[in-house]
Formats: structure tokens, sequence, C-alpha cells
């Protein structure tokens, strides 16, 4: 009973702690999940007991595992998982276990505290190619400032001075895949014709 307990008791910092990295609020949670604020707010401080009604639609609106919500360590499967991880508030999800060449990626990413302030552009090794799924992402490349939104592409070589941001006012997902050799992605248009069309 105590371990049932602690895992209980787990529940709410984890989802504070998630809500904060994706810079959601809990208004926006709430209109989201159905969940009143003042229900969120007692399941954060642990003065509401999680129940499964309440964490289904907690792991739905988060695009998280049940299990990942109430820490449950993962059992019978040797496979290895890739998990995600944050960093400076951005959640990364890896989509492939690749050690060398083309890595993938789900970026999610809060709305930006001062979306006025120009970020500081960076360079590197590699080629970077983005795809916005959901929200809005403003990518400086060069003397270029764009906002991406949803089913826009970009691509680029990381050698010329970038940065991208969310200017808001929700989180925005971004697909990535980057290649830190510098490969390329390889674009079709159009499928090749036969040589019986030509």
């Amino acid at each position: 009973m105590d371990d049932l307990d602690d895992v209980l008791t787990s529940v709410g910092p984890r989802l504070r702690a998630l809500r904060r990295d994706r810079g959601i609020t809990l208004a926006d949670l709430s209109e989201t999940t159905g969940i009143s604020v003042s229900t969120l707010s007692r399941l954060e401080s642990g003065g509401r007991r999680p129940t499964l009604e309440l964490l289904l639609p907690l792991a739905r609106a988060y695009g998280v595992p049940l299990d990942e919500l109430v820490g449950a360590p993962p059992i019978g499967d040797p496979r290895v998982h890739l998990r995600p991880f944050t960093r400076h508030g951005w959640t990364y999800i890896p989509l492939a276990r690749n050690l060398g060449g083309l890595r993938a990626y789900k970026l999610i990413i809060p709305p930006a505290k001062d979306p006025v302030v120009r970020p500081e552009l960076k360079t590197h090794e590699g080629y970077d190619w983005m795809y916005v799924l959901s929200g809005r992402l403003r990518l400086l490349l060069g003397d270029h400032d764009l906002i991406l939104g949803s089913g826009e592409a970009a691509e680029f070589d990381t050698h010329v001075p970038h940065a991208f941001t969310n200017p808001g006012p929700h989180p925005v997902e971004v697909l990535s895949i980057f290649g830190p050799q510098g490969e390329r992605m390889h674009v079709r248009a159009r499928p090749a014709r036969s040589t019986e069309d030509r």
C-alpha cells in the first residue's frame, strides 16, 4: 500500500512540471481537457487524488502514455525505449535511434517569454529540415525572419546563422530531421516517370 501511496503522491509534482515545461496555463489545460481549473490545481498540489477519469484526458492533452504520468516502471518489455527529454523548457521526443546520420525529433516548444526579443543566431555543422505540426514557429535564417504555420516546412544548411522560437500564444509542435554531418533530405516532388512514359 505504501508503494501505491508513493506513486500517487508523485503524480501532482510530475503533472505540474510537465505543464510548466510545455508552457501551458491551467486555463489552457482546462479548456483542452474539460477538467476545471480548481481540480487541475488540486491535482498538481496533491490536494486531489488522481483517478483514471482525470489522468486519461491529461495524458491525451500532453501526448504522453499514461504510465509516464504516474511514473510506472517499464516491465516485461526488453526493447530499449526512446524517452522524451527537456532542455531549456523545450521537450524533445526522439523518433529514431540513430547514433550517426540523420536524427529525427518531435519538438514541443512553449511560447517565448518575450516574443519581441530577437533570439541569438547560431551556426554549426549540419543540415536541418523542419515541419510544423501545430502552432506557429518563428524562424530566423540569415536576413530572413519568417513565421511558419501548421503544415509548412523549411530546410536549411546550419552553417547559415539561424534561430527559432515560438511567438505564441500556444505551444508549437515541430517535426525536426537533422543531419549532423550535412546530410540533406531527398525530397521528390513527383514520382519519376517510367521508361514507358518517355
